[in-house]
């Protein structure tokens, strides 16, 4: 806690306060939620997707909450706004938040190996480019470990044995003993390897489990709600997701049955690993971009994105943030993939506001442009109406597509 308060106070000496200006001023909530709504609702006629949720959180850090659809089609019940879904690797923000704060405790360096602290193990001289992965290289995705979770051999034994629970261990082994794409610090490839590896160090660090380890030192002194980890298969106040025809670990498109995941997805951990309310992201997202949950001193370490490949022309991937070009000028976030759920939530640090959405669907693609064009759509209403410009009206409504059982792909950021 002293430390939280340390960063923020630091926070708040080098942003100030400044005069509220035309960029920080509060439209009116009951229009800007209204124009929020037409879009929403707009998207879901164009889209092939069952519901979504939107959360918004403002520069003054009042919030909207928006729904659309049905969280469940046997029975049709409709998607609620504070309804919650799996995050997917939106998760990893909390992650990587926790080791910048080791990192500024002196705890972790970013340009340590990692072999000073995993370097004992009796599996790390058997992993892909070990004695040169640093911290640096785990967050940023540079280090050469490749996907665990898309392995072959994983996903099989998911399937044949779908509620065993695996060891962080267990999921790196299927990757020890592989041929790194590039040398460590070499390329780009986007991994959930990477974070399972960092959080296991995190762990020999603090001799904590990362999940209380966020709980007390985020979750718990920023007050933020209706953020759970997935800790099992049985997640009470979660909406039902549809996989499609196919996903990699389970036959099921509908993935809750009598109230139960059609698997344990506990095994994602540091990957994402958390069950969330969209509004309760945005403003997590604003939070943490606005130097609220480390020291802003390694603000220039956080932000300093990487080219990568698969996230968008132009995206560069900071430690545990995705830097993206966008009509209203540079965004900070993170999009999730979860078989069921779909997630992006992003922070314009120019207008001081944050978005996010969640659909309840990973089937093929509900949305044309995908999560991210949508959030620029709707952050496009908000700017407008901060401005007090007249925002476009919604685009035309086409006829709603019929859903399309695609086959389940391997999606970047999942």
């Amino acid at each position: 806690m002293r430390n939280l308060f340390r960063y923020q106070l630091a926070a708040a000496i080098l942003v100030g306060t400044p005069a509220l200006s035309h960029a920080q001023s509060r439209p009116a909530p009951a229009v800007l939620e209204q124009q929020l709504q037409a879009m929403l609702d707009s998207l879901h006629a164009a889209g092939s997707f069952p519901g979504a949720t939107v959360g918004v959180a403002l520069a003054d850090g009042s919030m909207l909450a928006l729904a659309v659809g049905e969280a469940d089609t046997m029975s049709h019940t409709r998607m609620r706004p504070d309804d919650m879904m799996l995050a997917g690797s939106t998760g990893k923000t909390f992650f990587g938040a926790v080791a910048l704060q080791l990192v500024s405790e002196g705890r972790l360096g970013l340009d340590d190996p990692i072999s000073k602290y995993l370097g004992e193990e009796p599996w790390f001289a058997r992993l892909p480019n070990g004695p040169h992965i640093t911290i640096r290289m785990l967050m940023n995705h540079t280090s050469g470990l490749v996907r665990y979770e898309f392995d072959d051999a994983f996903t099989r034994a998911v399937r044949a044995d779908p509620y065993r629970v695996w060891r962080p261990e267990e999921q790196i082994a299927f990757i020890l003993d592989s041929e790194p794409p590039f040398a460590a610090g070499q390329g780009w490839t986007y991994s959930d390897t990477n974070y399972i590896v960092l959080a296991m160090t995190m762990e020999r660090v603090t001799g904590e489990p990362m999940y209380d380890a966020i709980r007390r030192r985020l979750i718990g002194p920023l007050g933020l709600d209706r953020i759970v980890p997935q800790t099992g298969p049985e997640l009470p106040g979660l909406v039902q997701g549809y996989a499609g025809a196919t996903n990699p670990f389970s036959d099921a498109d509908a993935m809750i049955e009598n109230g139960r995941f059609a698997f344990d997805p506990s095994f994602e951990w540091a990957g994402g690993g958390f069950m969330v309310n969209a509004a309760a992201l945005a403003r997590w997202a604003k939070l943490l971009y606005e130097n609220r949950a480390f020291d802003p001193a390694l603000n220039a370490d956080f932000y300093n994105g990487v080219e990568t490949r698969g996230l968008g022309a132009g995206a560069r991937y900071g430690l545990g943030v995705i830097i993206t070009e966008t009509p209203l000028g540079t965004a900070y976030g993170h999009s999730g993939f979860f078989p069921g759920y779909l997630t992006e939530v992003r922070y314009w640090p120019e207008h001081r506001f944050a978005i996010a959405i969640q659909l309840n669907t990973s089937a093929g693609r509900p949305l044309a442009g995908g999560t991210g064009r949508a959030l620029v759509e709707l952050a496009g209403i908000v700017s407008a109406a901060i401005r007090g410009d007249t925002p476009q009206s919604p685009r035309p409504v086409p006829k709603r597509r019929a859903p399309r059982q695609t086959r389940w792909k391997k999606h970047s950021t999942g």
